[in-house]
């Protein structure tokens, strides 16, 4: 892979140095879930998953849909095994709901995505 610079980097040194985003967005889902189990509050549980997605997206603009899935896919994880294994029993609507916070991280991914495409075309002097 070409860096900005002209350099050519390895491809071990990408990978290490993605997959701290991977275990960011994984670890932040998993937190917004936690977050939802604790307080019952979809708004601030999208809030959560909003925020670091958007981050995520204007980091690393290619394929944004890979952001999306790995933090809102925290959510409804932690409220299924929080269900399996504490016998916190949430009501039906908390349910489907848990599916809804997939919106407000496709939102902030590709909205990152977008702003650092935006960035790009400022800074580039066209």
């Amino acid at each position: 892979m070409t860096t900005a610079w002209g350099s050519v980097e390895s491809a071990s040194a990408h990978a290490s140095r993605s997959s701290f985003f991977y275990v960011f967005a994984l670890t932040a889902g998993a937190f917004a879930g936690w977050v939802d189990v604790k307080l019952a509050d979809l708004l601030f549980t999208a809030l959560l998953v909003l925020a670091p997605s958007m981050m995520l997206g204007l980091l690393r603009p290619t394929r944004p849909w890979r952001w999306v899935l790995l933090v809102s896919i925290g959510v409804p994880v932690v409220d299924f095994l929080s269900n399996f294994f504490f016998s916190q029993r949430p009501y039906d609507g908390e349910k489907y709901a848990a599916l809804l916070v997939f919106l407000p991280a496709c939102a902030g991914a590709y909205g990152g995505a977008l702003m650092r495409g935006v960035i790009n075309n400022l800074s580039s002097g066209k």
